[in-house]
């Protein structure tokens, strides 16, 4: 069994076992090799973002909450290529980038056979060129959506010309390689979009925001076709966020400017 083998049978053996720990010497004698190999093999699980840990005492070992674990994974090498792609795309300047690092990471801890190699190989010949971004910013935007919290923004549009807005995030626009904060903008009392390296300062306040529906806030301004992707279908099926009725604003410009 190779180490990559390993490392994903390591995790099913403690989901297997889960919540009961397993201590070092069962496991290295259940895969046949030795104790330190086993300890770095975990070592490497957690690096990864696996949450497996380790109980001290005479009954204590290495458990894996299996909530919070993958099940087991098999992608063809066509679906593993894509998946590589696709993480690719989520540059430091995309909005849960670093989600997306630690995703990946638990997801490659899980890939076994063809698919697995495939995209390793496919991952080793995709470059790309580091854009600057604003951490600080992304993770305020990142959390105002995650909680429905009103955000304070400083914002630079096309003209150069800067502002303070208090908004209230509806979601995430993204086009020509570009990515928007759609938001009910309270200063303008209107729909307006935000471009993320365009926002130089952004502060969570205490304040819940009021729901809003991506597609009103979109309806009369550049982005009024925008549509889901496809390879999130899955994941939306039965939310209302899109279509939840709300009193239109026609007023929304074009997501670009954000003025």
């Amino acid at each position: 069994m190779n180490r990559t083998a390993r490392l994903y049978a390591l995790v099913e053996e403690l989901r297997a076992a889960a919540p009961r720990p397993l201590t070092v010497a069962v496991l290295a004698a259940r895969f046949e090799v030795s104790t330190r190999t086993v300890q770095r093999d975990l070592q490497s699980l957690m690096e990864a973002g696996v949450p497996v840990r380790a109980s001290p005492g005479r009954s204590g070992g290495w458990s894996v909450d299996p909530a919070m674990t993958l099940p087991p994974v098999r992608f063809t090498a066509d679906e593993a290529s894509a998946l590589a792609v696709a993480l690719a795309a989520a540059d430091a300047s995309a909005p849960y980038a670093g989600a997306a690092r630690t995703a990946a990471q638990k997801i490659a801890a899980s890939m076994t056979g063809p698919g697995s190699a495939a995209a390793q190989e496919l991952a080793s010949r995709i470059v790309t060129l580091p854009s600057p971004t604003d951490t600080t910013v992304r993770a305020a935007v990142e959390r105002a959506l995650i909680t429905d919290t009103v955000l304070r923004l400083s914002y630079v549009d096309a003209e150069g010309r800067e502002s303070d807005r208090v908004v209230e995030p509806a979601g995430l626009l993204t086009a020509d390689g570009r990515w928007y904060l759609i938001a009910w903008c309270r200063t303008r009392r209107a729909g307006r979009g935000f471009r993320l390296d365009r926002i130089t300062a952004a502060a969570l306040t205490t304040e819940r925001a009021q729901p809003h529906a991506l597609a009103e806030l979109l309806l009369g301004s550049a982005a009024a076709g925008a549509v889901q992707p496809t390879a999130l279908a899955s994941l939306t099926a039965g939310s209302s966020r899109i279509s939840r009725p709300r009193p239109s604003f026609r007023g929304l410009r074009p997501p670009s400017p954000g003025g």
